[in-house]
Formats: structure tokens, sequence, C-alpha cells
């Protein structure tokens, strides 16, 4: 007679409690907020709703799935999440009545933790669920043991969310039973007697994990991060469960820590490292299911989740303006001030050329760079740059020499510039500090400063970095006042482009002091304090520096032409001139007829 290797119980929490759980180390950590936890008990309120408990309806939670493990213990492989609550909401009844100054229902203690026998007739006192994931520490035993502080002084996520969904069920019995012992009674007994779930168990746990693929296979209550990291383990040998975990965990905490998105890092690494134009976060999961050949984690899970790892800390460390080595480069810091904390696109192609030798690596940095900007500048919609560089992304992954890589930019990144080009100039005419994001109008005060601080003094530790112009000393000061004072508005004269006080040419990046002093004065005034500035630009607005006969400072500055008045033709004049050299920083194709 065959035994069944599946079997599915639909039972209530009292029955849920009478067994014992583990949650093993390599399952994800316990995420669920207030949100999650404060619905999850308004709905087993809602269909009690004040009703004979004995004829109020059933209310189903889901399903756990399981498979046994040693000593009558069921590992957890599905359902972790609401089972740790179903837990804490019993701890949380039972201090509940204790703050009451009540008895609690005999039956509670023993669903939390009981001493059972194990094979060799001894008393063993377990809990009714273990947390083995590090993360979590043994604050779920600290709670079950009403420890006062049931972290013992630790702080992780697990830990942090396990105390806060304690502490809003903990909440939510306060505000809705008050001091009613026998209204929190009535509620104890409903839950533990018409709360039901389906507990699926397997023989052993490569099915269970089957059936959680099953069971998810859409994304319902979890994202693909959890989905692809039960599809490795799925096809993992148990013998290779700890590493994976240990990879899996890092993973986790270094996209954390970037402060990235784990979809959306997973979304630019398939762009990065496979063929693939278009992919919709919902569609990650399907896409890695279907391509386990392609990318190669049914043969071996461990390597691919390395190679998630390795792309992940490169990711991380691009955003720090660092390159997969961890070294600070200056063209990285650039491509971050550019990008801010939103737009990322640009990483595609970054990870997709993370391999060449540093000085190819810098350059593509650097192209992307320029591209980036003329897209931004142009506003070019961002799906569309985003789609090239996913379609470019698998040709860059190729190119491992210098020959390669400039056959590339050649082939992709000059044509994409060129073909927005006429759209550059007339948008930087135009550009209005209205129009851009604070920091990105700094990035760009900041890159016209240090084009004509290196063409004056060469490219040293102080001109290379541009942190050192985008730095809090500088403050974005109007030429032109916002809010004038009458002689100022006299100076300026009359005004045909609303506008004009907001464009660019009637824009500097000062030192603070200076800028202090500056405040809404008229031009005529202003022009005696520019030359104060250290930077050659702000310097060169109403005054030329005079440094010997053809410097290097000379010549950066001999196309400045100073300013004696200000007025909207000054302004017009002055953003056509930073426009010429917004061209030459980055690296503009000229795409006029000869």
């Amino acid at each position: 007679m065959s035994t069944q290797s599946i079997q599915s119980q639909d039972i209530k929490i009292s029955e849920v409690f009478q067994g014992f759980y583990s949650v093993p180390d390599y399952q994800r950590e316990y995420v669920w907020q207030s949100e999650q936890v404060e619905q999850l008990l308004t709905d087993i309120y809602g269909e009690l709703n004040g009703a004979d408990p004995e004829k109020a309806p059933e209310y189903f939670i889901g399903s756990i799935v399981v498979c046994p493990s040693k000593n009558g213990v069921f590992d957890l492989i599905d359902g972790q999440q609401r089972m740790t609550t179903l837990f804490l909401i019993l701890c949380a009844i039972r201090d509940r009545f204790e703050v009451l100054g009540y008895k609690a229902p005999g039956a509670l203690a023993p669903q939390i933790a009981t001493t059972s026998s194990d094979a060799h007739g001894r008393d063993v006192f377990r809990y009714r669920l273990d947390l083995q994931y590090e993360d979590s520490g043994d604050v779920l035993v600290g709670i079950a043991d009403k420890k006062e502080d049931p972290a013992n002084g630790q702080k992780t996520r697990s830990i942090e969310n396990i105390l806060n969904a304690y502490s809003s069920v903990m909440t939510f019995l306060t505000q809705q039973y008050g001091d009613n012992p026998d209204a929190l009674r009535v509620f104890y007994g409903y839950f533990i007697n018409k709360v039901k779930l389906i507990r699926i168990q397997t023989e052993d746990v490569a099915k269970a994990l089957k059936i959680f693929e099953t069971i998810n296979d859409r994304g319902i209550g979890l994202d693909s991060m959890d989905l692809l990291k039960n599809l490795l383990f799925m096809k993992s040998d148990q013998d290779e469960f700890e590493a994976l975990k240990k990879v899996w965990k890092e993973l986790q905490d270094t996209i954390f820590d970037a402060g990235e998105k784990p979809l959306r890092f997973l979304r630019y690494f398939i762009f990065s490292s496979y063929s693939v134009e278009a992919l919709r976060e919902d569609e990650i999961y399907g896409w890695f299911s279907k391509n386990q050949k392609v990318c190669g984690y049914a043969d071996d899970s461990l390597k691919f989740a390395k190679e998630l790892l390795d792309a992940a800390k490169a990711y991380g460390l691009f955003l720090k303006g660092c390159d997969p080595s961890g070294k600070q480069r200056p063209e990285l810091q650039s491509l971050q001030f550019l990008g801010g904390s939103a737009a990322r696109q640009h990483l595609i192609l970054l990870l997709a050329g993370r391999h060449l030798p540093d000085v190819l690596f810098s350059q593509l940095v650097r192209e992307v760079e320029n591209l980036f900007f003329i897209y931004v500048a142009s506003r070019e919609n961002t799906r569309d740059f985003e789609r090239n560089f996913a379609r470019w992304a698998p040709e860059l992954k190729k190119a491992k020499t210098e020959e390669t890589l400039q056959l590339f930019l050649r082939q992709r990144i000059e044509p994409s510039k060129a073909a927005l080009s006429g759209r550059f100039d007339d948008a930087f005419k135009r550009m209005t500090s209205e129009e851009l994001q604070v920091y990105r109008l700094r990035y760009i005060l900041a890159k016209l400063n240090q084009y004509v601080e290196v063409s004056a003094y060469g490219e040293t530790e102080g001109t290379k970095w541009l942190k050192n112009y985008v730095a809090n000393e500088f403050q974005i000061e109007h030429i032109q006042p916002q809010k004038p004072c009458q002689e100022a508005l006299d100076e300026f004269g009359n005004v045909s482009d609303p506008a004009i006080i907001n464009r660019l040419g009637n824009l500097v990046l000062v030192e603070k002091p200076i800028n202090a002093s500056l405040g809404n004065k008229p031009y005529s005034k202003k022009r005696l304090v520019y030359p104060q500035s250290k930077l050659l630009l702000v310097h060169s607005i109403s005054e030329r520096p005079k440094i010997g006969t053809n410097t290097s400072i000379d010549r950066a500055v001999r196309e400045l032409e100073p300013f004696a008045d200000w007025n909207e033709e000054a302004v017009i004049s002055r953003q056509a001139k930073l426009g010429s050299m917004a061209r030459e920083i980055w690296n503009v194709p000229n795409t006029e007829k000869k």
C-alpha cells in the first residue's frame, strides 16, 4: 500500500498549535509591518462582529506548507509570516489577561510552549514555533517567556519587525476590548476555534519547496525576490543549503544597504546580463523560471547566487561613486550627482561593462554620463533610454578590449548623442531652474565651474572631484535677484520673458559668505563682489582675471567676456556662452553640415 506523499488538512488554530514548527534558517526573515498585522486582526474581528461565537462564521486565513523534520517537529516551508503573527497573537492575548489582572484560559499556555517526550521518553520543553534564521535572535523566545527586554539588546530588521508586530497586537486588543476580560475571552475562543487554515504536509523538503512555488507562482503575497530564492533552493542539494543561505543573506543585506528596491536591481541585472529589452517587475520570476538554462542556476544555484551577489556589490558601489573594487572614481562620483537618488537606468550599462580594465571602464563611465545628461537636458522619455541601455547591454558585455569598446561607443553612444544634438542646443538655450531638480541644477553649475578650473589649473586633487564644487560651501545665486530692490529693477530694465530670472544664464554658484553679502542688490554693486570668488567662472562675470600673458588661466577665461551691465540681453548672451561650454563638457557632437 502506497504512502500518501501530500496531505492536506483543514484545521483550526487550536489544532495548528498542537504541533511544533521550525522556520529553517534559509527562509526569508519576518517582514510584516503593522499594516499587515492589523489587517489580519481586523478581518478576524470583523467576522466575529459581536455575534455569538458559536454561531459566527468560520474564517479562513490561507495555507501553510510543512514537511517532517527531527523529533516530531515540522519544518515550515511556506507561511512563516502568518504563523509567526498567529504565535504573537497568542502571546499578546495571554499578556493582556495578565495586564487586566485575570488568569488566561488554561488551554492558552500549552499553545505557546509545552513539555513533550523525546524518543527516549525524556521530557523536553519546547516552544510551538522556533525561528532558526539568525536575524531573529531569541526575540520570539523572549516574548514567549515574558522577558522585560525580549530582544536582549539586539537590533536587527527582523527583531524590530517582530517587536512591532507584537506591539500592534497589544494595541489592537486594548483598543477593541479595553478592560473587559470577558470580551477578550470571547475573541480568544473564536480565534482558536473558528479561524482556520490549510496545512499542506509533504514527505520531504524538495516537494514542499515545489508546492511553495506552485502556490506562489503568480507572486501572491510574495515578490519575485522571494520566489527566486525558493527556486534556487529547490534546484539545490540540501548539503548546499547552508552556503546558499549565507550568500542570499549577504545579497539581501547588500541591496538593503544600497537603499535599492530588490526588484529594480533584479530587472537591471537581467538587462545587463541577458538579451532582454523590456521586462516588468511582475514578470521577473516568470522570466527566471522559464530561462533556467540561460541563467545556469539549474546546474549550479550557488554559483548563480554568487553572480547575483557580485552584481549587487558592484551596483551598491556605483551608487556611492566607487568602482567594483571599492575605489572612488571622479567620473563615477560625477555620474552619482547627475543621477541623484532616483534615476538609475545608467546602472544597466555600468553593470554590463564592469568587467572592463580600469582605463576603459573610466572611459565608459564618462561616455555614459555624457549621454545620460544629453538625454536629461533634451527631456527624452526615461523609458526610451532605459530600453536603449537594455538593448545595448549584451553588446557591451562582450567588449573586452579598447578596440571592441570603441566600436561599441561608435555604434551606440555616438549616434544617440548626435541624434539629440539639435534638441540639446535648443533645450540648454532655454533651460531654467524651474524645470530642474535642485540636485541636478547644482550638478550643471558645478560641472561648468569645474570645466573652467580644470582648463586653468589642470586636473588636480582639487579640480578633478565634482564634490568640491557641489559642496555645501557653495550656494546658487541669482545675478538679477528673484526679489530685487527698486534699484536692481531699474538697472535691469524691461523684461520680455517672465522666465528670464530663472534662466541658467542668470544663475551662478558662489561661496556662502559671498552669496550672503550679495542679497537683492543691483548688479552695479554685485559686480564689485564677484571678483572676490575663488571660482574663475564667477570672477569672470564682471572682470576677467589677469594672470600674466597667455598663461593657462588666461586661456581658460579668454572666451568669458565680462558684463558691464546686467539685463535681459546679458542673461541670454551668458546662457549662450554656457551652452557652448556645455557642448564641450558633455562631448555633444557637432552635426551641422559643412
